[in-house]
């Protein structure tokens, strides 16, 4: 067993996290279940509230409330048609393409064995980069890793874990036979500690 705390920010390559789920699912169609949407037309916003639940390929989110932020191909820059991509919820003028989503209340995005939550969580398809923020918790098997920010840029495939303390804590099981058969073994999450 191996514990450490790294410095307070920790940018490792190919960190297991559920997050990357959306990128790897970029492709697949996108299902929310929530008990209740509400459209707002003119702000260009769709908020789903109670128990929201959102389905990509194998990543699923659960959140308190879910707001998506999105625009119809007429309102894309200088006039010209938007590049659509799968809208989370039909706007009523017609396509429109998701801007921005904000999960918040008890985030918990799982992919396979891989749990990522949080208290908030900022997904921005202009950039490609995902936010997590409150107490974030990265979890694989045994293997856990907690800060106050988690930033995943899904076009590098990066992800950087931030605390405010300026401490990011990690506790690493080296050869967990536990969780050997679920899935591929896991490379490290951090990079080692030198003295």
């Amino acid at each position: 067993m191996a514990a450490g705390e790294a410095a307070g920010q920790s940018t490792v390559q190919g960190v297991p996290n559920a997050m990357q789920g959306f990128s790897q699912n970029r492709d697949q169609p996108i299902q929310i279940e929530a008990a209740a949407l509400e459209m707002r037309d003119k702000k260009k916003e769709a908020t789903f509230s109670g128990n929201v639940k959102v389905v990509q390929g194998d990543t699923t989110m659960t959140s308190k409330t879910l707001v998506v932020y999105y625009q119809s191909s007429a309102t894309a820059k200088g006039g010209a048609p938007a590049k659509l991509k799968p809208a989370a919820a039909p706007a009523p003028a017609g396509a429109s393409s998701i801007k921005r989503l904000e999960a918040r209340g008890n985030v918990v995005v799982t992919q396979k064995d891989q749990v990522v939550t949080g208290d908030t969580a900022v997904f921005d398809t202009t950039t490609n980069l995902i936010t997590m923020r409150g107490k974030v918790v990265l979890s694989q098997c045994k293997n856990v890793l907690r800060g106050d920010r988690l930033l995943v840029d899904m076009t590098t495939g990066v992800s950087r874990v931030e605390s405010n303390s300026g401490r990011v804590q990690g506790l690493f099981i080296q050869k967990d036979e536990s969780c050997a058969s679920s899935g591929p073994a896991m490379p490290p999450l951090a990079p080692k500690k030198t003295k």
